[in-house]
């Protein structure tokens, strides 16, 4: 039976703001990472020690995110998409707000980094089970002709969610004077995720369970353990889909993360001209993930996924040679941030959800693409801002060294989306045999 398209879109809607507003809390603290938490919470005498102290607990989100994945994907493939997607909502925006009201290490000593590093780590957690019911919701609802399109929807969420925070930081870092703005103003960005997170909840309280979900529950078809369940079927496959991730985690970080303290501890750029760059190049991404995740519908998802990684590693190199000789040119760095970022980078992020969605079965796939995600990104993206800060470091100020490691990582996300893509054409080669014989 056709499924109502004003149903799809209210889905997609909803897929889209929930997102977005998990993505502002968790990269807002990737935002503020270097330029405030090693100085409030983490002082050192050397720079280096403090920003990576500041990167580490924001590496530990990441480490916790695969906790979450197979906590929320069991509840997810067991109880139903709606109802975890509800409670990481709730968990995501309790942890950021708690953030707000965090005392410094001038004023309680180490239980300041002990309360940060709780809060991200239950942050880790609610993301880690979002990401995968929120693509899911749109994927399964979507037809079959448009799935990668629908599924790059929710991705948009990243996108709004890291303009939203660089934005609000950037915005009061502007409006306040410095002293104001490290007392209190920065607290301001976390607080706001209260309000947020009722309106996501208002919007996820109005959708239905998905229709695949809805047949297994019916049929009684639901997994035992959905975890065990996919690792014994699934093995080869979860190893394909973490490598293919590598590009994702790694060129991301690099450019919203990283390169905010690099522009700033390095060619001196200020921090709002930095945050502004970033800024611009989210929206610009808005724009260009749905167009490649509906392109990944007409030419596969893999390929795309394929010539996106290897467009992402080596357009790194000619953006970083620009920051490196134009560091006075603020314009000319923003588009050697825009264009890697904000254009290549959607070719991965834009059919990344719908490729991985497409490995599993709908009985272990919520399980399945949240660890898929969450547990490559201990380290393509929690540990990439410290392996970037070292790298610098050993190439005395010079970004190469990064540069070659998101090259490497580009060629094996390059490698395993071949290999995927190769499986993909064996399994329809023997359904046609099948058919025909």
């Amino acid at each position: 039976m056709a499924i109502d398209q004003r149903l799809v879109r209210r889905v997609a809607l909803a897929s889209v703001i929930g997102a977005t507003v998990e993505w502002y809390d968790f990269f807002l603290y990737g935002v503020v990472a270097g330029i405030i938490f090693n100085k409030l919470y983490f002082p050192a005498n050397d720079p280096l020690v403090s920003t990576m102290l500041a990167y580490t607990t924001f590496a530990v989100g990441f480490v916790t995110r695969p906790v979450g994945g197979v906590l929320f994907g069991h509840f997810g493939d067991k109880v139903g998409r709606k109802s975890a997607l509800i409670l990481t909502l709730v968990i995501m925006g309790v942890s950021t707000a708690g953030v707000a009201f965090v005392p410094t290490y001038a004023q309680i000593g180490i239980w300041a980094p002990i309360l940060l590093l709780s809060l991200r780590v239950l942050q880790g957690i609610g993301l880690g089970g979002e990401w995968g019911g929120a693509v899911l919701m749109a994927y399964e609802y979507a037809p079959p002709n448009r799935r990668g399109l629908y599924a790059s929807l929710p991705q948009i969420g990243l996108s709004i969610g890291l303009c939203l925070a660089s934005g609000m930081v950037a915005g009061i870092s502007h409006l306040l004077p410095e002293a104001s703005f490290f007392a209190w103003g920065w607290r301001i960005a976390f607080a706001a995720s209260l309000f947020l997170v009722l309106i996501g909840l208002y919007i996820r309280l109005k959708v239905m369970e998905t229709p695949e979900f809805l047949a297994i529950k019916r049929n009684r078809a639901e997994a035992k353990i959905p975890f065990v369940d996919m690792m014994s079927r699934y093995r080869g496959t979860v190893l394909l889909g973490m490598g293919a991730r590598y590009i994702d985690g790694v060129f991301f970080n690099v450019f919203a993360v990283f390169s905010i303290g690099y522009l700033t501890q390095h060619i001196s750029m200020s921090r709002t001209d930095a945050l502004l760059g970033v800024m611009i190049a989210a929206i610009v991404m808005c724009f260009f993930i749905p167009f490649f995740g509906r392109l990944s519908d007409q030419l596969g998802r893999a390929r795309v996924y394929r010539w996106g990684s290897l467009i992402c590693g080596l357009s790194v190199f000619p953006a970083f040679w620009l920051i490196e000789n134009l560091p006075s040119n603020t314009p000319v760095i923003w588009l050697a941030i825009v264009i890697p970022f904000g254009i290549f980078y959607a070719m991965v992020y834009g059919p990344e959800a719908a490729l991985f969605a497409e490995l599993f079965d709908a009985k272990v796939r919520y399980t399945g693409i949240s660890f898929v995600y969450q547990f490559s990104g201990i380290f393509a993206s929690g540990l990439t801002p410290i392996i970037a800060t070292v790298l610098v470091r050993v190439n005395e100020g010079k970004p190469w060294m990064v540069c070659a490691y998101v090259m490497l990582s580009a060629l094996v996300s390059a490698v395993s989306a071949r290999a995927i893509e190769r499986r993909a054409m064996g399994f329809e080669a023997v359904a046609i045999n099948c058919a025909d014989s």
